[in-house]
């Protein structure tokens, strides 16, 4: 091994991690990632942990459930195995109606999850009803956003999509920042960004897609904020 290799600076590939490490400084349990991730009807969910989210920026940042040591090789994620939905048993319309003649429940108008039998009318006045109505009009107002004081030379994370970067605010301008002003979209098995209307099949793949806008770094992850 070359003098300086052991301390050159790595960037870890396990998916959750991306530290820099070095190889003689490298000890079990440095590291904190996850196994693979798993997107279905435009949840994001980890399969380690079941961790879950509909947000992408919100999914990334959810803390590794494994630990072990940094490694350079990308992690071999598997495929994911649709699954084929099972038809719900039906039964004839005479067995159904030969039923709620015997059910206590139907025969009294009462409404019963094993036949349907309440009646229209009966199921249109419990959802109307006063009190219902006025739940419905009453909106919770939201919280006044507080403006945080930062320390132009605090150490911060870039929040913006595809960056991550640590940065302080007195370096910050408007160039700083490479990212995704996004959002990305995930349908039919393809991960991409729509911002620059790139889409991948693998998820290690959508990772690596290089970002497309210039900006400012951002630590808050809504840029409204």
């Amino acid at each position: 091994m070359e003098v300086g290799s052991a301390t050159k600076k790595l960037q870890c590939q396990r998916i959750g991690c991306n530290a820099m490490f070095t190889d003689d400084d490298n000890p079990q349990g440095s590291c904190q990632f996850h196994a693979s991730p798993f997107f279905h009807d435009g949840m994001k969910e980890w399969s380690c942990c079941k961790q879950r989210s509909h947000d992408f920026s919100l999914f990334l940042e959810i803390p590794g459930c494994k630990t072990g040591k940094h490694t350079t090789e990308k992690p071999v994620l598997a495929k994911s195995v649709p699954k084929h939905p099972v038809a719900a048993p039906t039964s004839s319309p005479d067995a159904n109606a030969a039923t709620k003649d015997s059910c206590s429940r139907c025969r009294q108008g009462f409404f019963c999850s094993d036949h349907g039998s309440q009646p229209k009318e009966q199921i249109k006045q419990t959802l109307n009803t006063p009190g219902q109505a006025e739940e419905e009009k009453i909106e919770p107002l939201a919280p006044p956003v507080q403006k945080a004081v930062i320390d132009i030379n605090q150490p911060q994370v870039c929040k913006n999509k595809g960056c991550g970067q640590t940065f302080k605010e007195r370096d910050n301008h408007e160039t700083a920042c490479s990212h995704h002003p996004g959002p990305a979209v995930f349908h039919d098995r393809l991960r991409g960004w729509k911002c620059c209307d790139v889409h991948v099949k693998e998820f290690d793949e959508f990772m690596e897609i290089p970002p497309c806008t210039k900006g400012w770094h951002s630590s808050s992850p809504d840029p409204a904020v």
